[in-house]
């Protein structure tokens, strides 16, 4: 069995104002905003070549962690998921599919919310 990489990918601001918090950062640091997909906006940083990452900002439902996390890629996500509850993870939202990949949330045994994503 592979093991998982658990290479930090990305990362997610959390905002019941998306749209608000997508000017924010446009504006104070220059980031590039995409259009919504999936009620959820991608975000380059422009960073990459100084070892800086991409990621986005979205609405979550209500219960849904606020806030920022980051996205984790493994190679099994259900290896990975299995693996943090043993280690007092809990399960916020299960693995959703998208067209290029697997993400489900998970919040720490200290309440600290983070994404898994497997790519397809």
């Amino acid at each position: 069995m592979k093991k998982s990489s658990g290479k930090v990918v990305g990362f997610e601001i959390s905002s019941q104002n998306p749209e608000k918090a997508a000017a924010f950062y446009s504006n104070v640091f220059g980031w590039e905003v995409a259009e919504p997909r999936w009620d959820f906006r991608g975000v380059s940083t422009g960073n990459q070549e100084n070892g800086g990452i991409d990621g986005g900002i979205g609405k979550g439902p209500s219960d849904h962690p606020h806030g920022t996390r980051i996205q984790i890629e493994v190679d099994s996500i259900e290896m990975a998921m299995d693996k943090a509850k043993e280690n007092g993870a809990m399960v916020v939202r299960d693995i959703m599919e998208f067209d290029d990949f697997y993400l489900a949330y998970l919040v720490d045994p200290t309440g600290i919310g983070f994404g898994l994503i497997q790519n397809k």
